[in-house]
């Protein structure tokens, strides 16, 4: 069944709003819709001037998914849209044509098409829609097996007195998924300049404690270690963007942590009381407001 709703003086057309799309929690394409319409005033600045790339799941988290960057094709003339160089891996094509979700009904149209995920790169366009140098850094802390977000918050601890020792003013959040993400606003002198300083962190951290945390990819490495993952920041790829919903059974969502929690989570804490679903997102951003704001931040040169 399709409807039309009016919303900031933008009229789009919904479908199938009691379609369930995460069956192990019966939560339906209406509240998807409605949680993105909700969170919009801390999400969307997170996310306005990055091209996003969506995970679209139309069958639910339990059926097929995929990634789509050259989305601005099924777009309202309403939504803003980029032309971007295509990263290596869209082959046949030199540009993209992407998306800005700069306004609610942007978000509630990308919601309508099930797109549960959005994913950002470290880097935005500017009035033009010229892409710019990044301006933030991320480390994706992921969990090997026989390990879990307990270890990846000690490894943000150690990252995170690294990254003040350089000057940086780190957050963190949830992945939504099993591990944690630290980010710096940063500037730089050239788009590679991120990816060769996190690899140095990544490293270095590894270095120390090898027993504990790699660098490299390779699956036969990780068990009972925490991958730091520095690679995110290659212009080319993305990052789940905070405030996202992620497409896992329990529609949890990437949410941004105070540095007590990481450190109380360090020490010892449930790991459950980091798995946030949207209603406790949206009492943490009615109590805290926007933790993952960096707009006020100081903006470090990274060093080297």
């Amino acid at each position: 069944m399709r409807q039309r709703v009016h919303i900031e003086g933008r009229q789009l057309e919904v479908s199938n709003l009691d379609k369930v799309l995460f069956p192990e929690v019966s939560f339906t394409k209406a509240q998807v819709i409605d949680y993105y319409v909700r969170i919009a005033p801390v999400l969307l600045p997170h996310v306005a001037h990055r091209p996003v790339t969506f995970t679209r799941w139309p069958n639910g988290v339990d059926g097929q998914a995929f990634f789509e960057k050259n989305n601005a094709r099924h777009a309202p003339e309403w939504v803003r849209t980029v032309t971007v160089p295509s990263p290596g891996s869209s082959r046949g094509r030199e540009t993209l044509d992407m998306v800005l979700l700069s306004a609610v009904p942007d978000l509630v149209w990308s919601a309508n098409l099930a797109a549960l995920e959005v994913h950002v790169p470290q880097w935005q366009v500017d009035d033009d829609g010229a892409a710019q140098l990044p301006d933030l850094l991320v480390l994706d802390l992921d969990p090997g097996p026989g390990t879990g977000v307990v270890e990846c918050a000690a490894v943000a601890h150690r990252l995170r007195e690294r990254l003040l020792a350089d000057g940086l003013d780190p957050v963190v959040k949830t992945s939504g998924s099993k591990g944690l993400q630290v980010y710096a606003p940063i500037s730089c002198a050239d788009k590679d300049h991120p990816s060769r300083y996190a690899k140095g962190l990544a490293q270095a951290l590894t270095g120390e404690t090898p027993e504990d945390v790699v660098w490299r990819m390779e699956k036969a490495l990780r068990p009972g270690k925490v991958l730091v993952d520095w690679s995110q920041n290659n212009t080319a790829k993305t990052t789940v963007a905070p405030y996202s919903l992620r497409a896992r059974p329990l529609a949890t969502v990437s949410t941004p942590l105070l540095w007590d929690e990481v450190d109380e989570l360090r020490d010892g804490g449930d790991p459950e009381q980091v798995r946030f679903r949207t209603d406790d997102v949206l009492a943490r951003v009615e109590e805290h407001g926007d933790l993952f704001d960096v707009s006020d931040r100081h903006r470090a040169a990274l060093p080297g």
